[in-house]
């Protein structure tokens, strides 16, 4: 699947506000956003009046961007949330909350997505018992996700053990540090995701 392998700073210059891609650098004063929060290239701050369908287009680009997911995938997504019982827009973000690489950063076992999915992607982590290698595996409730054993000993989660509990964590999963393990404990909900979306302009661009 396509990358974005460019500058992720820039992201978040271009949808005017942090997206946190680069995780605990985001939250200090170097962060580059807080340097230069234009949108980049020679006309980056300049005002132009963008149009409702511009910033329904922008709404939907830092959704994608936020979660690291290509158009075919986010579309997927909706098809998925608009076939579901509720509000389309919640169902949407509901169903990105419960990849697998937004998970474990939302448990704190890596400190962005980013980072996440290349945990799940490298074979590090088990999900009921079995091994997950795919970041886009969506969780359900009660689903258990745990270090492998083999893999306890790596560097980097013997360090995670030692550090304090992420901020990132959320009230509908846990994670124990000492055991290196954590669970699905119910479905988010809307009032459980803090990222700044105005979900219903998405739903209004893809109902056109």
């Amino acid at each position: 699947m396509a990358r974005y392998r460019e500058a992720k700073c820039k992201l978040c210059r271009r949808e005017g506000g942090k997206l946190f891609l680069k995780g605990d650098k985001c939250y200090m004063e170097k962060c580059p956003f807080n340097k230069r929060p234009v949108a980049p290239g020679q006309h980056g701050a300049d005002r132009k009046k963008v149009s409702e369908y511009g910033l329904q287009l922008r709404e939907k680009q830092k959704t994608k961007r936020i979660y690291g997911v290509q158009e075919g995938q986010f579309r997927k997504y909706y098809e998925m949330a608009d076939r579901m019982k509720g509000v389309t827009g919640e169902n949407m973000l509901s169903i990105l909350e419960r990849r697998l690489d937004n998970v474990v950063f939302r448990m704190g076992i890596a400190s962005s997505r980013t980072l996440a999915r290349q945990i799940v992607s490298h074979a590090h982590l088990m999900v009921n018992g079995k091994t997950v290698t795919i970041p886009s595996y969506i969780v359900k409730a009660g689903d258990v996700v745990v270090v492998k054993e083999n893999r306890k000993g790596n560097k980097y989660f013997t360090a995670l053990k030692e550090t304090k509990a992420s901020n990132t964590l959320v009230k509908w999963v846990e994670f124990d540090r000492e055991k290196l393990e954590g669970k699905v404990l119910a479905l988010p909900t809307r009032e459980d995701i803090d990222s700044q979306i105005a979900e219903h302009m998405i739903v209004e661009l893809y109902s056109k």
